[in-house]
């Protein structure tokens, strides 16, 4: 999740327009393979939860249509200016220390946890108690997959910015969904089955995952995150077109 998930300007020293260019992403190196283990991973889990009926049919078909929209975004609204060089550097540093723990805590509320809740619940026979919790699982390793495969030099920093941004969103209505569901629960469980843990893990991961992944995406990547990617794309925009503002508009 480079760049799904980091802190707010006031959590971390922003690098100025001057550092911007100098900043690079551990593991993340210019000249990439195509996808990562960690993505190969995430497309694995993405596959395994698709297949298993437990995530919607306009979930995956959500998942489907982000590649030939990125590809009509690099095409028409935002071209790469390094045809053929290296993809752009990231807006952060990830080697500072409070922005890899955010993004650690983003990937193990997000991801690791509730994948452990969701085998759980399949192990004690209680699938469609967990399978709230799928979708949301299923778009963040999608999303995960589409980063990386956004880390090239075919793609723009806004293209890549975008990214967390429309999964981020789509992914609040299925949180929403998720804790409307383990919230209607009380009734239908009661106390003398077993499943009281089940039920309170399930309502504090999904409160905790709506109110992080709110906050990532009006806390940081519509006011700091976008605006910071696209305003390094119109300076070096500006800076190829030979200073010519007009041209940036």
């Amino acid at each position: 999740m480079s760049g799904g998930v980091g802190p707010t300007a006031k959590d971390i020293g922003l690098p100025s327009c001057g550092d911007e260019d100098r900043v690079a992403l551990p593991g993340h190196t210019p000249h990439r393979r195509f996808a990562s283990f960690r993505q190969l991973n995430a497309l694995a889990l993405s596959v395994v939860l698709a297949a298993s009926g437990m995530v919607a049919a306009i979930d995956i078909a959500f998942a489907l249509l982000t590649l030939p929209y990125i590809l009509f975004l690099s095409r028409f609204a935002f071209p790469t200016l390094r045809p053929g060089g290296s993809p752009d550097p990231p807006v952060f540093d990830f080697a500072k220390k409070l922005l890899a723990a955010y993004v650690t805590v983003g990937a193990v509320l997000g991801l690791l946890l509730p994948i452990a809740y969701i085998l759980d619940g399949i192990m004690e026979g209680d699938k469609e108690g967990v399978k709230a919790a799928a979708p949301h699982v299923f778009l963040l390793a999608s999303q995960v997959f589409m980063e990386g495969i956004t880390f090239s030099s075919r793609f723009s920093l806004p293209v890549r910015a975008f990214v967390p941004v429309f999964y981020n969103a789509r992914r609040m209505l299925t949180i929403s969904d998720w804790m409307r569901d383990e919230m209607g629960k009380e009734a239908a469980t009661g106390d003398g089955n077993g499943c009281a843990m089940r039920l309170l893990a399930g309502r504090a991961l999904a409160v905790a995952n709506l109110a992080f992944w709110a906050f990532n995406l009006f806390g940081f990547l519509l006011p700091v995150y976008l605006p910071r990617a696209l305003h390094r794309y119109y300076r070096i925009y500006h800076y190829i077109k030979g200073g010519n503002a007009t041209q940036v508009l």
